[in-house]
């Protein structure tokens, strides 16, 4: 009977150990869905994200740690670690695509300029809103010229550009003057609505998850070293940046690190082998290899934990690890991310892609 009750004690618990260890898992991925939808409230374009960074400050405090800000606005969160001499720092960031006001048209319409890889196509008759130095805010829309199908003859054969297209505010003004009037002029920042949705199959749809879903990632990693109260091997550093879409945003680092490892959007089109449901290994952009044993080592601890993967090259695509070898620094880089769908625009990931990057993280990492 002694050992029919262990034999039974031994199976039940492996089976009770792993529910355990699902549900840690699932309770993980929940913060870090909790952190992004928190992140894509918060309108955060290049040049304009002391609001999100505040956001981010706070929620690295809540869990214990003392992140600082960097001159550039960034956020850097020392998370512990027991050698010092072969420090890693994860980096991912939490500026995004927008636009500025570059003229207030004599009709009250105005005409933008982008911020970072903004595409017209992907933004016409998107709700935006522009905020002025004086603090206001004002809605409007972003639509082509004379916008009425059913008066404008050329409108499908018109081109999408930053020329031919302008927001309309939600306002009652109708000339140059009527606009000046409000506060809103040349320079002032134009953000558009990330419409964030998770869908009951899992898959995470909105704009701007290039790169917020990274960013609640890293705060997901950082929250199960605190919750697990583990001490890594490695002295870890993160670095939540905020001009990697317009190319610098990890070109200073503030502690001396030999690897950065940038947790950016993994890319899903025609050519490539990731889908939603995968973590992406990027072996090549457009700026050239990644650190050929880095991204062995990344390889090699996805295979180990048996979690799903995918290997590609990027042909258009830069990331905070590049920015950090363009600025003169001596170190190994990589770069992973969530497989990502159309990318710069109403972008779509998984809640698989998610757990299987969370989980390289902590295979590579622990």
């Amino acid at each position: 009977n002694r050992i029919l009750v262990l034999h039974f004690y031994e199976k039940y618990m492996h089976i009770m150990e792993k529910k355990t260890i699902w549900r840690l898992i699932m309770n993980e991925i929940d913060f870090i869905l909790e952190q992004l939808k928190g992140l894509t409230a918060i309108d955060s374009p290049t040049g304009f994200t002391e609001y999100a960074a505040e956001h981010v400050m706070n929620v690295y405090k809540k869990m214990g740690y003392a992140p600082v800000q960097t001159a550039k606005g960034g956020i850097f969160i020392d998370l512990g670690g027991k050698n010092e001499e072969d420090a890693i720092l994860l980096t991912a960031h939490m500026d995004t695509l927008g636009a500025m006001v570059h003229t207030v048209k004599s009709n009250g319409r105005l005409k933008l300029t982008p911020l970072g890889g903004l595409n017209p196509n992907n933004t016409e008759g998107e709700n935006c809103r522009i905020y002025t130095r004086s603090g206001r805010i004002y809605d409007g829309t972003f639509q082509l010229i004379d916008a009425s199908i059913h008066v404008n003859g050329e409108y499908n054969d018109t081109k999408r550009s930053f020329d031919t297209m302008e927001v309309v505010l939600d306002e009652d003004v109708y000339n140059k003057e009527g606009v000046e009037a409000l506060g809103i002029r040349t320079g002032d920042i134009v953000c558009f609505d990330p419409r964030t949705r998770i869908t009951d199959s899992g898959y995470i749809k909105s704009r701007f998850l290039d790169d917020k879903l990274s960013v609640a990632i890293l705060m997901g990693y950082a929250n199960y070293l605190q919750e697990q109260d583990i001490v890594p091997e490695r002295r870890i550093y993160q670095h939540i940046s905020v001009f990697e879409e317009v190319g610098h945003g990890c070109s200073y680092l503030p502690a001396p690190v030999s690897e950065v490892l940038a947790v950016d959007m993994g890319c899903v089109g025609e050519g490539l082998n990731c889908t939603e449901r995968q973590v992406s290994i990027c072996a090549k952009d457009s700026h050239g290899p990644y650190h050929y044993a880095t991204v062995s080592a990344l390889v090699a601890a996805a295979e180990e934990q048996c979690i799903d993967f995918a290997i590609d090259i990027y042909p258009h695509y830069g990331s905070d690890a590049d920015a950090a070898l363009d600025a003169g620094y001596d170190i190994r880089h990589a770069l992973i991310g969530a497989g990502v769908y159309a990318s710069h625009g109403y972008e779509r990931s998984h809640i698989e892609g998610v757990r299987n990057t969370f989980e390289l993280l902590k295979a590579y990492l622990d």
